[in-house]
């Protein structure tokens, strides 16, 4: 979520992560969110038979948490907080600020607002950060938090149990945090299962078709913030009036577990599952009914989509998937397809758009900074540090004065990892190409990229690539 923000502080920053250029254009793929696997179209078969595309299965027989090698929680949630500052020395256009560490769960899902930041892990403790220290944090009962939104005084967390919590922040202490409710409300649950008629199969069980199965995996607000959609590996996608708390609708959207879903403008909605599709959803409104219809399927294919995001026009639409790649689409040529970014060994884990770039987080441990012009991207920077998959990103701008010049527009970018570790990165848009920083540190002759602006080489650590599509 993009705001308005307070300056971040800016230390003496030492050993600064510079970005690093030298990524193979060859795309790996890996089968659940977390770990490597060879192509299909669901997230975990490859790793057990059990995680097969069985109607029957349930997320925590092998959700990502369970097979994660980076599964390992042990330590005391109490354990202090650490925040990594660095020298200030030459800092370039595209680097990292510093680390925030708290070693208590992998960080599946992150949210920005102003000044604060929010993580989830699957430690099910929320952490709020402020100006990059650790300001307050809240628990749920729910389980891992897989995704986080903010509306006003409104906090939204979904969760491995196919529970959505409300949290409202208090108006005399930013600091607290008292949970609100749940979606479903006990109240709703409780009158709509009176009624045989409000229940549906979903893997030969039965249940309410207002709450979720199993693991919601993300969420994302309508553009004027009165509704709220949920997707689940229940294969459905809810939506929900956030004035009265009321699940409206529910659609059964795939054929496997949604991984993402992103409101854009104009009551748009995409959504992207493991069955290897994106779809395109309208809302339509008739009084105070609302009932959304699907329009377009934008993508089928083999691997999992994995991510979505769309630029804050609505203009362009991007789609993450687990063989690395990053297809897109723009919406004023009727969606049609746009190109695709190849920028990652392993699977496309979370995406955000912010101005004119796009960031891609991947399995592979890195971060592409694209820079959009029409509709041709160019590689600006792999930004590299994370020892663990990069599983969620936030963007903000950077109201630094310091830091940004009048003509010049600079993103903060929050990404958080399975090694339970956030970055905090700072990023220009007119930061230079891979091509003119590699060439500036003795890297290879620009004059050798072909003439389609592409650009592969398996020279090792040192050689460089700019990529244009």
């Amino acid at each position: 979520m993009l705001a308005e923000s307070e300056s971040i502080p800016r230390r003496k920053f030492e050993n600064l992560a510079h970005s690093a250029p030298n990524i193979p254009s060859s795309a790996g793929m890996v089968t659940d969110l977390d770990v490597e696997y060879s192509t299909r179209n669901s997230s975990a078969s490859a790793i057990s038979p059990a995680c097969s595309l069985d109607p029957t299965r349930m997320s925590g027989e092998c959700s990502p948490m369970t097979m994660s090698p980076w599964n390992n929680t042990s330590s005391s949630p109490l354990s202090k907080s650490r925040w990594q500052p660095f020298e200030e020395s030459n800092v370039p256009p595209n680097g990292l600020i510093g680390s925030l560490l708290r070693e208590e769960g992998h960080i599946y899902s992150l949210a920005a607002t102003g000044d604060l930041l929010y993580t989830g892990s699957d430690s099910k403790n929320i952490r709020v950060w402020k100006n990059l220290k650790e300001f307050s944090g809240f628990k749920s009962n729910s389980g891992l938090v897989k995704a986080i939104v903010i509306s006003g005084d409104k906090l939204f967390t979904g969760h491995q149990d196919g529970k959505i919590r409300v949290w409202r922040v208090s108006s005399k202490d930013q600091s607290v945090h008292k949970r609100a409710g749940t979606l479903p409300t006990m109240m709703d649950i409780f009158k709509y299962s009176v009624k045989p008629s409000n229940y549906v199969k979903v893997r030969r069980q039965k249940t309410l078709w207002i709450k979720h199965s199993d693991a919601v995996s993300c969420l994302s607000l309508s553009e004027d913030k009165k509704l709220l959609y949920s997707a689940s590996w229940d294969r459905t996608l809810k939506v929900w009036r956030i004035e009265t708390s009321k699940c409206i609708e529910s659609i059964h959207a795939h054929d496997d577990a949604v991984n993402s879903v992103v409101a854009s403008v104009e009551g748009m909605v995409y959504t992207g599952a493991a069955d290897g599709t994106v779809k395109v959803w309208k809302k339509e409104q008739s009084g105070k009914i609302i009932k959304h219809t699907l329009v377009q399927t934008l993508l089928k294919q083999e691997s999992a989509v994995t991510a979505l995001a769309a630029s804050a026009s609505g203009s362009i639409v991007y789609c993450g998937s687990s063989d690395g790649l990053v297809n897109f689409w723009e919406r004023e040529k009727q969606l049609s397809h746009g190109g695709v970014l190849k920028g990652h060994k392993l699977a496309v884990l979370c995406l955000a758009a912010a101005g004119n770039l796009v960031f891609s987080g991947s399995a592979d441990k890195t971060i592409c900074v694209w820079r959009r012009e029409g509709t041709i991207h160019t590689c600006l920077s792999v930004l590299s540090g994370h020892t663990g998959p990069v599983k969620c990103l936030a963007v903000e701008k950077d109201k630094d004065v310091n830091a940004s010049k009048a003509d010049e527009q600079r993103w903060i970018v929050y990404s958080g990892s399975l090694d339970k570790s956030v970055k905090v990165w700072g990023v220009s848009e007119q930061a230079p190409e891979l091509t003119a920083m590699s060439h500036q540190r003795g890297g290879f002759d620009a004059d050798s990229i072909p003439s389609d602006g592409s650009y592969s080489s398996s020279a090792g650590r040192g050689s460089s690539h700019k990529k244009r599509f």
